[in-house]
């Protein structure tokens, strides 16, 4: 049963060991970059402080621009990450929640905000999967994508995308059931502000789930080095490694803003079979579930 392996997979980080043998990689790709920020960012592009809400009106996007929804494009290693982040968020918010993993629509009834959505990878499967998503991102061009791709597809086409920030929805006083922030805070300019914000906008007894990676020698090879300059999977620049978390830091940080971390995991790639899969080594790229404190 899927469920019972991943959660034979999951152990509590404390005790989290370091070392496997598979090979670890990036976590965030170009143009995909989630910026909700709080504040001026280094990094993310030219757009990156565009605030201002985002046009209903129909998208003048040409085709090519839905360049980042080929699963076998330039974004290749996103998608191919996307069904192991997807295995956590389904198994711990399932189990959060008391709902059925193994049903089709397990989050029926529950308002997910996915925050920095770029183009809505992860925002569609979670709205297939029966939630109420909003899609937050801060480039108004990755919510015109989002938006095109959405309306491809009936089930999808009910997301709500905007283009704002995190903090921009606590002043509204916007609440969901789990905020979401995938490869988002190491982009950020103030984690512990950006950290409140989440926490602010999860509803009582809701869930705060954020990945990210790790400040260690092995993402400075891999994430920076490997992917920046030698592979050049990436543009020079797109991450700065003191700008990375520990898991300890994150912890920390969410604990500060009222979210008790409950569950760490990693990602790791095993470049023989091209596959991510869920790992207790959190040496590089890692996501954190937690609960919203009382």
């Amino acid at each position: 049963m899927a469920s019972s392996m991943f959660l034979a997979q999951r152990r509590w980080f404390l005790s989290l060991p370091r070392n496997l043998s598979n090979a670890r990689f990036f976590s965030a790709l170009p143009s995909e970059h989630p910026v909700s920020v709080s504040g001026p960012q280094n990094n993310v592009g030219p757009e990156s402080n565009k605030f201002e809400k985002a046009s209903s009106a129909p998208s003048s996007l040409k085709e090519p621009e839905l360049a980042k929804w080929d699963s076998e494009g330039p974004f290749k290693p996103l998608h191919k990450m996307n069904p192991t982040r997807l295995a956590f968020l389904r198994s711990t918010l399932c189990r959060h929640f008391r709902k059925d993993p193994l049903s089709a629509r397990p989050f029926e009834g529950l308002r997910f905000i996915d925050v920095g959505c770029g183009g809505g990878i992860l925002s569609e499967p979670l709205a297939r999967m029966g939630a109420t998503v909003t899609g937050i991102d801060a480039i108004e061009k990755n919510i015109k994508i989002a938006r095109l791709h959405a309306n491809l597809d009936p089930t999808t086409s009910t997301i709500e995308y905007c283009c704002t920030t995190a903090e921009k929805l606590v002043e509204e006083q916007r609440k969901f059931d789990a905020v979401i922030a995938l490869e988002v805070i190491e982009h950020v300019a103030d984690a512990a502000e950006f950290c409140k914000s989440l926490s602010a906008l999860t509803a009582h007894e809701g869930a705060t789930v954020v990945s990210t990676i790790n400040r260690s020698m092995r993402s400075y090879a891999t994430a920076i080095v490997a992917a920046e300059y030698l592979l050049q999977w990436l543009p020079k620049g797109t991450h700065q490694w003191s700008s990375f978390l520990t898991p300890e830091e994150l912890t920390m940080i969410l604990k500060r803003a009222g979210v008790d971390v409950k569950e760490m995991a990693g990602f790791v790639y095993n470049p023989l079979t091209g596959r991510w899969s869920l790992s207790d080594d959190i040496s590089v790229n890692f996501i954190a579930y937690g609960t919203k404190e009382k």
